[in-house]
């Protein structure tokens, strides 16, 4: 959600592109005009107070909330304190999947054994944790960006090393544009962080066609999941066989 003093300003950008002065805004809100400049100043009010003024500009409280969240910059990578919320519920932590794949509460209730009362508090819960920002009629607004990742040595992904690694490669990744590569070499270390990125763009590029692609009917559509890596690393069996 927007905080106030996010919303103060772009109630001042308002201001000043419907060319209303403090004093206009001062006879509107039935004010004194110091205390109109000295509230916006400080830049926080009651949200009763925000409304008030939307009124006094003619726009919509609620739209002008939507453009300001809208507007806020995407988170990256979570603090390990959200990461320990996510993964505590493992039914959360599916939800959480589910969101980042775009999913609607509709398909997630058709999907998995969860209640549409429970996934809605499950969304809440994401609501508050950061991931996402609930819309009316149980719609939400991711507000991670495509190049977001868990924390590589965070508190999810050290539940997908003790959980979910061996059963992603028990599979044969021999069905329908399935693979596994396993490649390895001694490269120059200054040349090593060009592959690496080069491995960001694919995931990036990934991403984006997930996107692209939600408008796709779903029966048209297959999930798949891209796990991409690269390290310094010698199997530790070999490692003890070194002179």
């Amino acid at each position: 959600m927007s905080t106030t003093v996010d919303l103060v300003q772009a109630l001042k950008a308002e201001l000043k592109n419907a060319r209303m002065t403090y004093a206009d805004l001062a006879t509107a809100l039935d004010m004194a005009e110091s205390s109109v400049k000295r509230m916006l100043a400080k830049g926080d009010m009651p949200l009763t107070r925000v409304d008030a003024i939307c009124r006094a500009l003619k726009i919509d409280f609620a739209e002008l909330a939507r453009r300001v969240a809208d507007s806020q910059p995407l988170l990256k990578e979570l603090t390990a304190e959200q990461e320990i919320a996510v993964v505590r519920d493992k039914k959360l932590l599916l939800v959480a999947i589910c969101v980042l794949s775009q999913w609607t509460l509709e398909q997630m209730v058709a999907a998995y054994r969860i209640s549409e009362p429970e996934c809605i508090g499950y969304l809440a819960q994401l609501d508050r944790i950061g991931i996402i920002e609930l819309r009316p009629l149980n719609r939400y607004r991711l507000k991670l960006a495509k190049t977001f990742r868990w924390r590589p040595r965070g508190p999810v992904m050290d539940f997908f090393r003790e959980n979910v690694v061996l059963d992603y490669f028990r599979g044969g990744f021999d069905g329908p544009a399935e693979g596994l590569l396993l490649v390895h070499g001694s490269i120059s270390r200054s040349l090593a962080p060009a592959f690496l990125e080069r491995l960001q763009r694919v995931a990036q590029d990934f991403a984006q066609q997930h996107q692209t692609d939600q408008k796709l009917p779903a029966k048209e559509r297959e999930g798949y999941t891209l796990l991409l890596g690269m390290r310094s690393w010698e199997f530790e069996v070999f490692t003890r066989l070194r002179r």
